[in-house]
């Protein structure tokens, strides 16, 4: 699947006698701000602006490159509870493996993304994108909330929810995700659960 600016390419390479010409799906509106600049500008990315600044990505964001960034909205950060995401935020490290989680290393239109595509991240890890219906959905669920927001360096879709690595977590939070849950149970008996946050 091809895209310009993502328009869907329709049809391809229709020559004339002075050049050629192809068709897509929609008016191409001009661009002229980065993926920071968006981030800056948007009220419903405040926290996301706080978080790129404290994790010195402004840089990044502003560049050549081409990046797709899932950007988590101020919705999203609040669905966590304030003490896991008061840790991320106090923790550089930490925060940096989050942002670099909803980072793709290329620009990603929406109109490309077909079921069972595994886009890699900034930060090493993969995220299984596809879509259900006319929804898309990271990791099976359907969580963005706007798709296509162009910029200078790439392409923007909001999402609804956070992604969170496993390196941004403690031990008891991947504890408690997976099968040794009944394990997490007894180091909180044992009054050893501090070791785990």
């Amino acid at each position: 699947i091809v895209t310009v600016n993502c328009a869907r390419l329709l049809k391809a390479d229709h020559h004339a006698t002075n050049g050629v010409v192809h068709v897509i799906d929609k008016v191409i509106a001009t661009t002229t701000n980065s993926i920071q600049q968006i981030i800056e500008t948007e009220e419903s990315l405040e926290t996301l602006r706080a978080a790129v600044a404290a994790s010195d990505l402004t840089s990044l964001l502003e560049s050549e490159g081409q990046y797709t960034l899932l950007a988590p909205t101020n919705e999203a950060f609040e669905k966590i509870p304030r003490e896991t995401l008061n840790r991320i935020l106090g923790d550089p490290e930490a925060l940096r493996d989050l942002l670099n989680h909803h980072i793709l290393k290329s620009a990603m239109c929406a109109e490309a993304i077909i079921a069972g595509l595994t886009m890699e991240t900034l930060e090493g890890t993969t995220l299984d994108m596809g879509c259900s219906g006319e929804d898309l959905t990271l990791n099976g669920k359907a969580i963005i909330a706007n798709k296509d927001v162009l910029a200078t360096n790439g392409v923007v879709h909001f999402v609804n929810e956070l992604l969170i690595p496993d390196s941004a977590k403690t031990l008891f939070e991947l504890a408690q995700e997976s099968e040794v849950s009944k394990s997490t149970d007894l180091f909180r008996q044992a009054g050893l659960s501090s070791h785990l946050t």
